[in-house]
């Protein structure tokens, strides 16, 4: 895939978190471009600093130093409710785990973002129907979505992220919880947003075999973005792929 202007950019983003006394530094420096249309991973072990990245990235968090911008705007200088306002409306974020309003059907749950942003309610029910249909849940509207299994939850996450139409679409370790079977439906499902939809998908994982998969991916180890792979560099390291024990496994041969 020819990779276009980018959509959103990391540029030059340190964080530092000030716990006690002492000041942790989370993220080093950080560089990376997101493109439209493109499938891109976030890889790394746990406590690696890619879910800071994110939430940066979507302004749930603050650089100490540099800039995040999105479609050419800097996020980093909007004020908290600037950042919301301009979430809501650019941004889909699907979580591991699903917080869902236990007294609402699926449909309410998944229309909730809008009405909460005083959309028209017929506009609001319409945009969830269309998007559960996307994910294939659109014959469980109005079940209650605890009791859905895990798989089924985390497609209506996927819907309730695209209900107000964002360009992209940010997930947080979205297969975390689930069995094989239904992380390879989710991330089917991902993929079939950038390939059916033109969206923009961006996923933090720490599951190696998902990096055959993306368009583009950034390696990252305590707070550093150590590598970006192109498609042609992912297939070369993934040809011969089993489970490695650590992302040093992963990358020694092509470093």
């Amino acid at each position: 895939m020819t990779a276009e202007k980018h959509i959103l950019r990391l540029w030059n983003v340190n964080k530092t978190f000030r716990i006690g006394r002492s000041d942790i530094q989370v993220l080093r420096d950080a560089n990376l471009h997101i493109y439209p249309r493109e499938f891109t991973i976030l890889y790394g072990p746990s406590g690696s600093g890619k879910s800071t990245i994110l939430n940066t990235m979507i302004g749930l968090e603050v650089p100490s130093t540099g800039k995040v911008y999105i479609h050419g705007r800097d996020i980093s200088k909007m004020s908290d409710d600037e950042r919301a306002a301009f979430r809501n409306e650019n941004i889909g974020v699907v979580y591991q785990q699903s917080h869902w309003v236990k007294t609402l059907n699926v449909i309410d749950n998944v229309a909730l973002p809008l009405l909460i942003s005083n959309r028209d309610e017929s506009y609001a029910y319409a945009r969830a129907s269309y998007a559960l249909a996307q994910v294939g849940m659109d014959s469980f509207a109005k079940r209650s979505p605890v009791q859905l299994s895990g798989g089924q939850q985390q497609k209506v996450g996927i819907a309730r992220a695209l209900v107000a139409d964002p360009a992209i679409i940010m997930s947080d370790e979205p297969t975390g919880n689930l069995d094989t079977t239904s992380s390879d439906e989710v991330i089917e499902l991902l993929m079939g947003l950038v390939r059916d939809y033109g969206r923009t998908v961006v996923m933090v994982t720490h599951e190696l075999r998902f990096l055959k998969l993306a368009n583009r991916a950034y390696a990252i180890k305590d707070g550093v973005i150590e590598k970006e792979y192109n498609q042609g560099e992912l297939q070369d390291l993934m040809k011969d792929f089993v489970e490695p024990l650590s992302l040093e496994d992963a990358t020694k041969d092509v470093n």
